[in-house]
């Protein structure tokens, strides 16, 4: 059994391994969201405990029990915002921060909604020490979006929502696009909004399973009605 990745060179390359056979592999093919994956230090997100598994193609525990998405989700879920560069893109759920930081080696600026102040907190100080300066975190209801900053050219929705809020769709631009996962509690479906002068069109992408998104437009805690 091979030694896990502790050393930087380890995770460089245990980084590259996972790029060539959980992402090209698997069909993602956007140069920009591959260079930019391969620049985000994704076992500096995941806590010390799981920092071996890091580049595994699997979601990891962190925080308030949440979780870090698995990278191939991640990477598809970005190459599904058909970023260019220079957007500005509203993230819901910024968990550990990676999806952020991978967002912003493409956008222009990244404003990113957590429920939770310590995951907010402990994100921002990350990306901070990362050299990010082009993310900015606020603790809030995420289903509610982030009006002040809208509209937006991509809006991503790392939890799952029993439906597509309202809210994220207004703010979102013509020609702009919401990629948010939607289905019960326990498994949903990715799909992928574009807005457009008509109306909205709606794509059904994969199956998935992300944590719920809580919120007045999204699901109420766990014991509350429904």
């Amino acid at each position: 059994m091979p030694m896990p990745p502790y050393s930087e060179e380890e995770f460089t390359r245990a980084r590259k391994e996972m790029i060539r056979e959980q992402l090209i592999a698997r069909g993602i093919e956007d140069p920009q969201v591959l260079l930019a994956i391969s620049k985000v230090p994704r076992h500096r997100f995941v806590p010390l405990r799981y920092r071996a598994k890091a580049y595994q193609d699997r979601a990891l525990p962190i925080e308030k029990g949440q979780t870090i998405s698995q990278p191939y989700i991640v990477a598809f879920m970005t190459q599904a915002l058909g970023l260019r560069g220079g957007e500005t893109v509203l993230e819901v759920g910024t968990g550990s921060g990676y999806q952020a930081a991978v967002l912003a080696q493409i956008a222009g600026q990244v404003y990113s909604i957590e429920r939770y102040p310590e995951l907010a907190e402990q994100a921002r100080t990350l990306l901070q020490e990362l050299g990010y300066t082009n993310i900015e975190i606020r603790v809030g209801d995420g289903s509610q979006g982030w009006p002040e900053q809208a509209p937006y050219d991509g809006i991503i929705v790392t939890a799952a929502a029993p439906e597509v809020p309202a809210p994220l769709v207004e703010q979102l631009k013509v020609g702009g696009r919401l990629v948010i996962p939607v289905g019960s509690r326990q498994e949903q479906v990715l799909y992928r909004l574009r807005k457009t002068e008509d109306g909205v069109q709606t794509e059904r992408m994969i199956g998935c399973v992300f944590v719920p998104l809580i919120g007045t437009c999204g699901w109420q805690e766990e014991g509350d009605p429904e």
